[in-house]
């Protein structure tokens, strides 16, 4: 698929002696999976390159991948003038974590989110993907002649499908998808010791979970959503981005085919909004407040209570209108 895309992409590369890769900010498993997975392969293909991985912001709960690129101040220009900028996994250019992004001479988007927002000199996008490592093991695949990777370039791409799928449970996932995973197991990936750090929790994630089921409320039409404040936060040495993942424990509840997490974010004076569904589509939901995603895996923003509580009458409503006309789901 997008032959012609993908060659533009591989040939702007190999154009270019300097290459800086970035994602989006407040990362996931694809994010970063994408970005180090992509970026390995450049390293092991263009040796005589200079390559880097720069992003403005990290994640810790998938630190066990290690770490990016730093550059120190003076050296910021040297690096991006005459480069060539590769972005994976950003809907919108304001969401790149890249403060610098602009200097660069060319700009290319390899992403899986719906294209409300174009930008970028080459724009390659294919939002029925389930993940944007998807697309990056797709793209190794298709140049396997003329493209290098190592195990741990292909860890990364396979834990970033992993997670951006709900291994490989979510909407998108395909026999395609299936395959490209595994041709990347067989290039000896450690699935045990992966799982391992994707799968297993601490005790005090075993206390927040037994929180978050005593403070789930349901809508009447059973939109299932918690709020996580301050004072939860602190008391669980939570960060915004592992607060945001709490998420994941409400769709169990049978019933229940939306479900939202609000994060209370005082430094930024607003709330952070986690959407996921099964069948519904919240990504209209999720632009009317201020953000946007996939059609079952989405984020927004309240910036009050008031506008807190509006988003969950209208996401009660939603879900309302589509039992009345599919009927209840599991």
């Amino acid at each position: 698929m997008n032959e012609d895309i993908k060659k533009q992409i591989l040939n702007k590369i190999e154009s270019y002696d300097k290459i800086i890769v970035s994602r989006h900010i407040r990362p996931d498993g694809d994010a970063i999976g994408s970005t180090k997975g992509f970026t390995g392969i450049l390293r092991a293909t263009y040796p005589e390159k200079q390559v880097y991985l720069l992003n403005d912001d990290y994640s810790d709960h998938i630190a066990f991948l290690g770490g990016e690129d730093k550059l120190k101040e003076d050296e910021i220009d040297k690096v991006y003038d005459g480069a060539l900028l590769v972005v994976i996994d950003t809907g919108t250019a304001d969401r790149i974590s890249n403060s610098n992004y602009k200097k660069a001479r060319e700009i290319i988007k390899i992403d899986h989110h719906i294209d409300d927002t174009p930008y970028g000199d080459i724009s390659w996008v294919e939002d029925f993907r389930s993940s944007a490592c998807e697309m990056i093991a797709d793209f190794y695949l298709t140049f396997k002649d003329r493209l290098k990777i190592t195990t741990e370039a292909a860890t990364c791409i396979y834990c970033g499908m992993v997670t951006d799928s709900s291994r490989f449970r979510n909407e998108g996932v395909t026999g395609e998808t299936m395959r490209l995973a595994g041709a990347l197991l067989d290039l000896n990936i450690d699935t045990q010791t992966l799982y391992s750090h994707l799968y297993t929790d601490g005790l005090e994630t075993f206390k927040l979970k037994s929180y978050v089921y005593d403070h789930i409320k349901i809508t009447p039409n059973g939109v299932a959503y918690v709020y996580i404040d301050v004072k939860t936060q602190k008391k669980f040495n939570l960060t915004l981005e592992s607060a945001s993942e709490v998420v994941s424990e409400l769709k169990r509840i049978r019933g229940s085919l939306i479900w939202i997490a609000f994060i209370d974010n005082k430094e930024k004076n607003q709330i952070r909004v986690r959407l996921r569904s099964r069948f519904v589509h919240v990504n209209e939901l999720a632009n009317k407040y201020h953000g946007g995603g996939h059609n079952m895996s989405a984020g927004a923003t309240a910036y009050s209570k008031e506008e807190m509580r509006a988003l969950i009458i209208d996401a009660d409503k939603l879900l309302g209108e589509f039992k009345a006309k599919y009927g209840e789901r599991l």
